[in-house]
């Protein structure tokens, strides 16, 4: 009895231990939510800049050839140079977005405000303030709201 309790326990931790490791969740998932194109292009640049500094310090300690460090040297610049401008072009886009999402937000802002009505008595001029039926001043039935100019 209790060498099968025991066989049930270390098969449960087993279990326990292993199926994170093979969930689907965790295979392939989706990015974290904070990666955007900015961030990525910073990501690669940084890299970029450490293996320049890596590369320079095996050529300065002797352990690369000249041509080799110059060549690579020329790579990582230019992959450098490259990331530097697609980086001022999404940040161009960024504010490019910008500007249209406060567009939208004005367009949205206009839409949710109801125009004014005026309902103003036909028989003695009164501006009743509410929207009502009959007019507060005289009592006259009052024809129908009417949009402001």
């Amino acid at each position: 009895m209790l060498l099968t309790m025991a066989a049930l326990i270390a098969v449960g931790m087993a279990i326990y231990i292993v199926f994170p490791l093979l969930s689907a969740e965790t295979a392939g998932g989706p990015l974290p939510l904070d990666v955007t194109v900015l961030s990525d292009l910073k990501r690669r640049r940084l890299v970029v800049y450490d293996n320049l500094k890596d590369l320079e310090f095996e050529f300065q300690s002797g352990k690369i050839a000249r041509e080799d460090y110059e060549g690579m040297r020329t790579n990582y610049l230019g992959e450098a140079a490259g990331l530097m401008a697609a980086t001022q072009d999404a940040e161009l886009l960024k504010q490019d977005d910008a500007v249209v999402e406060r567009e939208i937000a004005a367009r949205r802002a206009q839409r949710k405000t109801p125009p004014k009505m005026e309902y103003t008595c036909a028989a003695c001029g009164y501006e009743n303030p509410l929207p009502v039926k009959f007019c507060g001043e005289c009592g006259a039935r009052i024809a129908g709201p009417r949009k402001k100019s």
